[in-house]
């Protein structure tokens, strides 16, 4: 296709992880082992709280739709990394990146916001308990579900419209394996800087609000369990600290990325 003088890109070549045989045959026997323990474990831990009528408390169900999430975000770059390792051209179409764009930010953000849903559950349970049947019950769940989505598909389909009227003309290599966004939009036959800072506000800025709220939310939890019993106590701190590594593990790729990384000076 050509636009004036210039070609139009229709696809990206992706240059992997390294250049090293020996080094790429260690990453894919370490993501492959990974895969194979990360995807079966979700789908045991949806097949258990569906198969098990004690399990039907709030937390199971977040539990089982992180779970779906997770595995579901596990399809997105894994399988077609494993197989590019054996590609000599790792290349992906156009509409094949901004797909592929799309849902990291779709399961993504959806992930991040169900871990604010998860820390709801324990402060009602813990702040509220005279209350917490009537707060999280079945259709408050679906409510808080749905509005999880909607938030997470209104981030995405973001993204995507800030890359999608950008031109597209001269390099298409991403020195990545996947297709990652500032990468791509540092691509464009233009300037970016806004288009760059508007993604800076998008997913930054949001990731550091829900994480803080995260942690401001198990603050208060933890600060109202002093007075509990020494078994309450117990307890809540157990769910707590599990609820914080999952956090943290979440949040620390995007938190130990500097938020202007990568904008033009």
């Amino acid at each position: 296709m050509e636009r004036g003088n210039s070609t139009v890109v229709t696809e990206f070549i992706l240059l992997g992880l390294t250049q090293s045989q020996d080094a790429e045959l260690l990453v894919f026997v370490l993501v492959s082992l990974f895969y194979i323990v990360i995807l079966p474990g979700n789908f045991l831990i949806i097949l258990t709280i569906k198969s098990d009528p004690g399990l039907t408390a709030p937390l199971y169900f977040l539990l089982g739709n992180l779970a779906f999430l997770d595995a579901s975000y596990s399809f997105i770059v894994s399988p077609r990394m494993l197989v590019d390792f054996f590609s000599e051209k790792k290349v992906i179409s156009y509409r094949g990146c901004i797909t592929q764009l799309f849902f990291l930010h779709f399961l993504g953000a959806g992930e991040m916001f169900l871990l604010v849903v998860m820390a709801f559950d324990p402060y009602i349970a813990i702040c509220q308990p005279l209350h917490y049947a009537t707060v999280m019950s079945p259709r408050v769940c679906y409510a808080l579900l749905l509005a999880l989505w909607l938030g997470a598909f209104a981030h995405s389909i973001v993204q995507v419209a800030l890359i999608l009227h950008l031109p597209f003309c001269g390099p298409n290599q991403l020195d990545n394996f996947f297709c990652d966004v500032l990468q791509v939009i540092k691509l464009a036959c233009t300037d970016t800087f806004v288009v760059e800072l508007l993604m800076v506000s998008n997913s930054g800025l949001l990731t550091l609000l829900c994480f803080l709220g995260l942690l401001a939310s198990y603050a208060v939890i933890l600060c109202r369990v002093k007075g509990h019993s020494s078994e309450g106590k117990s307890k809540a701190i157990s769910t707590c600290t599990t609820h914080i590594i999952i956090v943290f593990l979440m949040f620390s790729p995007f938190l130990s990325t500097p938020p202007l990384q990568g904008l033009p000076s």
